[in-house]
């Protein structure tokens, strides 16, 4: 016979179960239709891609409902040419939902970007942290000139969360999507855990002429 579920710390395994049942009682008590409004279907304007930070759930630090935002998350909110489940995700964001942004969004203390900044081996993550590792070497001389560790660290996490919007921004699908005139925009965020404020990096894309020549499709 199995072993009873273990519990964690904080939280018991019945506990979440638990949870649930208050939260749809509440749920219910301040809006009767919520379920069957929820069940009808699904139309997010927006679609995120971020951290799978525990500390960083992107309805709660966006004030918004479960509905409003189709979700993305792996470790350090990497954007990779390679990575099929980002790519099916933004597909049927951009193809089917018709999300009218696409969110990149980190955060300070990420750390899957400070394993990224050592050299200290970690396991099989250390292949997904090579794509962070590779915005370093793209931004090496204004890295090496950071001699604050902190506000380097801090900086690498801005800088792969922009490189994570440029990656956005160059496939096929936002390209294509763009060139049929849908209204799409590309957008880096940056969340800070001790503030709650999420930072907008100001490096928004919304049509072809933002697309590195290297990339750019036809």
């Amino acid at each position: 016979m199995c072993a009873k579920p273990i519990e964690t710390k904080d939280i018991s395994y019945e506990a979440l179960l638990q949870g649930n049942k208050d939260w749809v009682r509440d749920t219910i008590d301040k809006d009767p239709g919520f379920f069957d409004k929820l069940s009808d279907g699904q139309n997010p304007p927006v679609l995120w891609i971020g951290c799978s930070d525990s500390r960083v759930p992107a309805n709660q630090i966006t004030n918004t409902k479960p509905g409003d935002i189709f979700v993305h998350r792996n470790i350090a909110n990497v954007v990779v040419h390679t990575d099929m489940n980002m790519l099916s995700v933004l597909d049927y964001s951009v193809n089917v939902l018709k999300v009218k942004h696409v969110i990149v969004c980190g955060h300070y203390g990420c750390g899957g970007v400070k394993a990224a900044l050592g050299n200290k081996q970690v396991g099989i993550i250390d292949n997904w942290l090579r794509n962070i590792r590779d915005v370093y070497r793209t931004h090496e001389l204004e890295m090496s000139a950071i001699q604050d560790p902190v506000k380097r660290f801090d900086r690498l996490v801005e800088l792969n969360a922009i490189e994570g919007a440029s990656n956005i921004m160059n496939t096929s699908i936002v390209q294509a999507a763009w060139a049929n005139g849908q209204e799409l925009s590309v957008h880096a965020w940056v969340y800070s855990l001790k503030t709650g404020i999420i930072k907008d990096m100001e490096v928004t894309s919304n049509c072809l002429d933002d697309v590195t020549p290297a990339f750019k499709i036809g």
